[in-house]
């Protein structure tokens, strides 16, 4: 039987590890390959043609929900699986608006690594349980309702989630690969689509329709942290 092949994309070294060793002891899966940053998983999706890319929303360059995008219209064979501490329904719609297939909560039962593992195998989706219930009851609640940023393009969202994250006009350029002007652009065609003409005023946009991480949970034991306790025992 083919062996399903995963690359890891996640800044800390420590969770790529971890998560790695327990994929490695799931049958007919291997990891192809692991990436610090959301362009290093791009450049994997085309070296190795990977069967399921598995992305951290919190990356530096392009975060998850960047690549994910952008793997959508790049590489639609690759299913992207998402690992994130935010279980806030608007992450989630977010994530899988953009054409993740699974969405998986760092603080749940490793077993649920394999679970999602295994849908996306059968080209199936998977929602960790812990966000499940509120995702659908927000989807119907939301029934009619225009999806949250579909007023903006994808450039005016990825220079949004740069702008509230405290990137200067400069560094959104470098990141993007475009002109400081075309960057001033962008920022000003967005405001006037939103009617919102402030920094404070954007940030509260974005943390609303799920366009930008929030702060994580502090009471949330990270996977990493579990992983490095299982694996110290």
């Amino acid at each position: 039987m083919k062996k399903l092949r995963i690359i890891l994309a996640d800044d800390h070294a420590l969770v790529r590890a971890g998560i790695r060793a327990l994929i490695e002891n799931i049958p007919n899966v291997e990891v192809a390959g692991e990436a610090a940053n959301g362009r290093e998983a791009l450049e994997l999706m085309e070296k190795t043609a990977p069967d399921v890319a598995l992305l951290d929303l919190e990356m530096p360059e392009l975060n998850g929900m960047e690549v994910t995008e952008l793997a959508a219209k790049k590489f639609p064979n690759v299913k992207v699986l998402i690992l994130s501490v935010h279980q806030t329904p608007n992450f989630v719609m977010s994530a899988l608006r953009a054409g993740a297939r699974g969405y998986i909560v760092k603080d749940a039962a490793t077993s649920e690594l394999a679970a999602a593992i295994h849908a996306m195998a059968h080209n199936e989706s998977y929602l960790s349980p812990a966000v499940s219930g509120r995702v659908i009851a927000c989807s119907l609640d939301r029934a009619g309702q225009p999806k949250a940023g579909e007023e903006l393009t994808e450039r005016q969202r990825q220079v949004l989630r740069l702008l509230v994250g405290g990137q200067t006009m400069k560094e959104i350029a470098f990141a993007l690969g475009v002109s400081i002007k075309t960057v001033e652009a962008h920022r000003a065609q967005l405001m006037d689509r939103l009617k919102i003409h402030n920094i404070p005023g954007l940030v509260r946009y974005a943390m609303r329709t799920g366009l930008t991480p929030s702060e994580p949970r502090t009471d949330q034991k990270p996977l990493s942290r579990r992983l490095f306790d299982e694996q110290s025992q």
